[in-house]
């Protein structure tokens, strides 16, 4: 097989979820790329060191094209796009531009203890009133602009590790939070797709995510007995789950 008709290299995305930056993968990174995996990790809108651009324009087809347009700059033509949290609901939307866009293009969508949508739903749709209560609230103080990050111990941090995050962490754009997300599922759940589970100790507002993706059928589902962010607290495990994805995609 001559260089013009070679298969290209599957490339690895990595997304974030709310409140942190492409700065929440630092462990991860060197584990995937140290296995020959071209890996990339986006910094969305108006967080991390994008914080500057926070604005109230700021909302999901921003963060959409934020990771697209990182794949397309890049010219990937293979790529196991990987969601955490927050960043689960996005990998869907873009799943969504890109098929349409780009067909053929995703390899797998991975959600690491993240949201996984309907169409209409908002990223708080699954939240208990009091979240979602409170989470309104703590806008006002910005003026609907953003809402603050939570202590890192909620993610079953401690130690070094907790104050590393909570460093770190800046205020999330408020507008993402109930604004209703546009996809064809069709289109999203053609694409391979993983949940990988974190369950030591579970945060409560993936609970529907976790119920969800053991009731239909399509889902393969991963566990790691680790916190809400294992990319900090359990970054072996997690790289060795997305490796092995990798090698299957």
């Amino acid at each position: 097989m001559n260089a013009a008709t070679e298969t290209p290299n599957t490339a690895i995305v990595l997304v974030h979820g709310s409140w942190h930056g492409a700065w929440c993968w630092r462990r991860v990174l060197p584990l995937l790329r140290g296995a020959g995996v071209e890996t990339h990790a986006v910094t969305l809108t108006g967080v991390g060191e994008r914080a500057h651009l926070l604005s109230p324009e700021v909302g999901i087809d921003t963060h959409t094209q934020d990771v697209v347009g990182l794949i397309e700059a890049e010219e990937l033509q293979r790529v196991v796009l990987v969601g955490h949290s927050y960043g689960g609901n996005l990998i869907t939307c873009v799943a969504d531009r890109l098929q349409r866009a780009h067909p053929g293009l995703l390899r797998h969508l991975v959600y690491v203890d993240a949201g996984v949508p309907n169409p209409g739903d908002s990223w708080s749709t699954p939240h208990s009133p009091e979240t979602v209560a409170k989470r309104v609230e703590q806008s006002q103080a910005s003026g609907g602009l953003s809402f603050p990050p939570p202590d890192a111990s909620l993610f079953g941090l401690e130690g070094a590790d907790r104050d590393w995050v909570n460093r770190r962490q800046t205020p999330q754009p408020f507008r993402l939070y109930q604004e209703p997300l546009h996809f064809d599922p069709n289109l999203v759940w053609a694409v391979p797709h993983s949940f990988i589970d974190c369950t030591n100790p579970p945060l409560a507002t993936i609970a529907a995510s976790r119920q969800r993706v053991r009731s239909e059928p399509g889902w393969t589902v991963y566990e790691l007995a680790t916190g809400h962010d294992p990319m900090v607290s359990a970054p072996q495990e997690l790289a060795e789950l997305l490796l092995g994805i990798h090698r299957a995609a």
